[in-house]
């Protein structure tokens, strides 16, 4: 059964890296003249994802709490590639901030940057920041969904890591309200390998952080209601599975 639920795992990832190609080239002639098609792409791609999963190896997906609309800093627990799947297929308009080398990278780069992706060199986000809020302010771009991850990389489920200084800094440069996503994705689609798990892998958006908390607040209530919520998470899908 195992090897069985291997091969699934292995057939359900190539073609989900095919779905993208296709999804991305089908849209491109859209996107360029109309930048609500680029998340029309991504969001079709997202939920072609979870669909996929759950009929080729078992694997639903659930979101959890209200999805935030408006222009808001989103900062969630990074277990795997499957948690950004699942905020990005309901964020009307997520965005991220990335690497300035991305940008280069065939289609990929370009529809980031379609999105409001911020490209930041190392040590200037602050600058990237500020253009970003005047922009759209002035218009030049659309509000949106920032969406970071405070520990900086992927953890596994239970494991700790520490949260990052940066998350504060950028959230009191935005001056934004801040939701907090908890999750236990990483249970089911692990940071490494090919084996993905049937069972139920949740994204669970948390009560909203008031902007302009002091930093030492903002990181404590930030990091407590993070680890809080995906242990929950993590011990319901633990219970499903027993029982």
């Amino acid at each position: 059964m195992a090897a069985l639920q291997w091969v699934r795992s292995l057939l359900f990832i190539i073609q989900m890296y095919v779905a993208m190609a296709v999804l991305a080239l089908w849209f491109t002639p859209f996107a360029l003249f109309r930048r609500q098609a680029v998340f029309d792409a991504v969001h079709a791609y997202c939920r072609w994802v979870r669909f996929s999963a759950r009929w080729m190896v078992g694997l639903h997906t659930e979101v959890r709490g209200p999805v935030p609309q408006d222009e808001v800093l989103v900062a969630s627990k990074h277990q795997s590639f499957l948690d950004i799947i699942l905020i990005v297929s309901v964020l009307p308009r997520p965005k991220f901030i990335m690497k300035k080398e991305l940008k280069w990278a065939p289609i990929l780069g370009w529809y980031a940057l379609r999105m409001g992706c911020i490209p930041v060199d190392r040590g200037k986000r602050g600058a990237a920041i500020r253009q970003m809020l005047a922009d759209v302010r002035a218009g030049r771009q659309d509000p949106g969904q920032l969406v970071i991850f405070p520990q900086g990389t992927r953890v596994a489920p239970e494991a700790r890591h520490p949260y990052k200084k940066g998350t504060a800094a950028l959230y009191e440069e935005l001056g934004q309200e801040c939701v907090p996503a908890a999750t236990n994705v990483g249970m089911f689609w692990p940071r490494h390998g090919i084996y993905r798990r049937p069972g139920c892998a949740v994204v669970e958006f948390l009560p909203r952080l008031p902007a302009s908390l002091p930093r030492e607040d903002f990181m404590a209530s930030l990091e407590s209601m993070i680890e809080t919520a995906s242990d929950r998470l993590i011990a319901e899908a633990r219970h499903k599975e027993q029982g």
